[in-house]
């Protein structure tokens, strides 16, 4: 199965170039040189670790696959058009779930622990999504008969496409074009840790989804991009990790099982002694 994503990889590089020359000639605060070499080093063991995870989930795909109640014709260009609403859906759903459960944001958190925007940010990517499950969110739709394949090279699709939206120096596109895709605008509001903008717009492609399920919010300032905590770190072992030790760190003083629960599929920042809020409970106060 070829590897749309790597193919990808001189086009990436050759638009963030790009990118920061622009960026340099223009005089913005786009970029920060240890921020960006983060993202590459996260980028670099993400496509290393991949070879790993691709394989984990071509062989659950591929197990359910078996059991499919139909098989889908993927010679007929309807099935991809079908394939790519259910592959788009199945994303949204993926990643509003990776903000409001703990162990599918202790993966997911890599992405959002920059606080620059650019091309660089759309390369920070995971170690341990697909290693942790994050690939469940697709299992429906070999079981209902899209061959394990075309699932995958959808969902590269879906990544490619949201790479070029990791940028400030595009502004609003159109209004029929903002109401439909994801924008760089949309996905800025995304990133941004201002209250107003946590867990909003969890598009990948279309933003429609947003719109039907109640997250979306439109760009009304600058975001201010990262964490409500920021790890304030550029190792690439801690941006990868930080997460999943803090959970381990909670466990260790839940005193409960009903705590440990909340401590892993929770959603983030919740705590069973109130020291600290979850994006619900800053709202509210």
């Amino acid at each position: 199965m070829k590897d749309l994503i790597q193919y990808a990889i001189p086009g990436f590089i050759l638009l963030l170039v790009a990118e920061v020359i622009v960026t340099a000639i223009q005089q913005k605060d786009y970029y920060d040189a240890k921020d960006t070499a983060g993202s590459l080093a996260m980028g670099i063991g993400n496509v290393l670790v991949g070879f790993v995870g691709k394989v984990i989930v071509f062989g659950a795909y591929s197990l359910v696959y078996q059991f499919r109640l139909f098989t889908v014709d993927m010679s007929q260009w309807w099935a991809w058009v079908v394939l790519f609403f259910a592959d788009d859906f199945s994303y949204y759903w993926f990643h509003r779930i990776s903000h409001s459960s703990r162990y599918f944001w202790a993966s997911h958190v890599v992405h959002h622990s920059s606080k620059k925007y650019n091309l660089g940010t759309a390369l920070r990517q995971t170690w341990t999504g697909n290693l942790s499950g994050a690939w469940v969110f697709w299992i429906w739709l070999p079981l209902l008969g899209f061959s394990p394949v075309a699932v995958m090279t959808m969902q590269a699709i879906s990544l490619l496409y949201q790479f070029w939206i990791h940028t400030e120096h595009i502004g609003k596109f159109p209004a029929p074009i903002e109401f439909i895709f994801n924008t760089p605008s949309h996905h800025r509001v995304h990133h941004g840790s201002n209250l107003e903008y946590l867990d909003k717009n969890h598009a990948g492609v279309l933003i429609i989804w947003d719109r039907l399920f109640g997250t979306f919010e439109p760009e009304r300032t600058r975001p201010t991009y990262g964490l409500t905590r920021n790890i304030d770190s550029h190792n690439p072992i801690r941006i990868a990790f930080h997460e999943w030790t803090d959970i381990a760190r909670d466990l260790r003083r839940a005193g409960s099982f009903r705590n440990a629960l909340g401590y892993v599929f929770g959603p983030p920042g919740w705590s069973h002694d109130g020291t600290r809020k979850t994006t619900k409970q800053l709202r509210e106060k």
